[in-house]
């Protein structure tokens, strides 16, 4: 079996705000794996400032990991656990190597039927007419679920965009889900969640910085609305202490972002956990690019859940790698009659 790797850098159609800073471009990594005539291709998705995985000697990493390749992927991923985003690529890659098609990993009616995955309407931030295009773009698009990006721009102006929705959707006929990334401070966090509830909105992600653990647990038995932890999970390994943070916080919802919390294996450690004690979760993806999204959307078909999930992301690049993805009405589909541009794939990371 032979491993390589190349980085691929995603240029954003539109610069993209979040509480962070303003995107331009994304770095990815790509893993090839060629074996038997047959290859196999998975995304390392890195996020730089975000990911734990994020620090010197991430290029090493993955060099150690194509020259020891044939320790298989559970030895692998043991051996990559401070390495989240590898270890998610290491997956993908072995899976789509052992597939009949290298980008079908997980056979189910969503690939073989175009049976959808209902998800969200992601709004970034931006000045304000921006957000209120986005709003409008998104409801005629037929989203029933939107997620606002909050906390870089005044929050009464982010308010006033929320109770416009309202003026004219009820809960029932649009979802509100909104996204700190913790830019909220701990002293005024509550007045805030306090004020979002009065907008009947679903629930808040990561309202505080992670880390302040005590504060986070008083919000999510104060707050009138419900919280997902997002950051809060990043960087958290070990089973033991995913579970004392889960029994600590409490958490209305956990957000699964593969990527970042160490593919497949490790989400599902999460979510056996969040369902042990009954917290919620949804499946998030972290700017991939349309290969690790279709593994993601395809993993998180297979988990059933009744929620919409955050895999709206694929159509945010000018360069991203064309694929079977497709959003309609606020759904995800994977068009089976549409082929991948295989050779461009190989052109790129060969």
């Amino acid at each position: 079996m032979k491993a390589t790797y190349k980085k691929y850098i995603l240029d954003f159609k539109r610069p993209s705000g979040t509480s962070r800073g303003v995107l331009t471009q994304k770095e990815t990594w790509f893993l090839i794996l060629e074996a038997n005539g047959k290859f196999g291709i998975g995304e390392c998705g890195l996020f730089k400032g975000l990911s734990c995985d994020d620090v010197a000697g991430y290029e090493e990493k993955l060099k150690w990991t194509s020259e020891n390749i044939g320790l298989g992927k559970d030895e692998l991923w043991n051996r990559l656990r401070y390495f989240p985003s590898i270890q998610f690529g290491v997956e993908q890659a072995f899976l789509s190597l052992e597939s009949k098609n290298p980008f079908e990993l997980f056979p189910s009616d969503f690939t073989q039927k175009a049976r959808p995955i209902a998800i969200n309407g992601l709004i970034w931030m931006g000045d304000e007419s921006f957000m209120h295009q986005q709003i409008q773009d998104k409801l005629e698009e037929g989203y029933r679920c939107l997620k606002m990006k909050i906390g870089a721009i005044d929050f009464n102006t982010e308010i006033g965009m929320l109770e416009s929705i309202r003026r004219r959707y009820s809960k029932s006929e649009i979802e509100l889900r909104v996204d700190a990334n913790g830019a909220f401070s701990p002293k005024d966090a509550l007045g805030k969640l306090k004020t979002l509830a009065a907008l009947d909105v679903h629930s808040i992600e990561q309202p505080i910085k992670q880390g302040n653990v005590l504060k986070m647990k008083e919000l999510c038995t104060q707050a009138p609305l419900d919280i997902a932890l997002d950051e809060e999970l990043i960087g958290i390994t070990e089973v033991t202490k995913k579970e004392e943070l889960l029994q600590t916080i409490q958490p209305q919802y956990i957000i699964l972002k593969p990527s970042l919390i160490g593919g497949f294996k490790g989400s599902m450690e999460w979510i056996t956990l969040a369902e042990k004690y009954k917290v919620g979760w949804w499946v998030t993806s972290a700017l991939e690019s349309n290969v690790g999204l279709n593994a993601i959307a395809q993993w998180t078909h297979t988990l059933k859940s009744p929620l919409p999930q955050g895999l709206g992301t694929g159509s945010l690049y000018t360069n991203n790698l064309e694929s079977p993805l497709m959003v309609a009405k606020g759904n995800l589909y994977y068009q089976r009659n549409q082929n991948w541009k295989t050779n461009l794939i190989k052109d790129l990371c060969l």
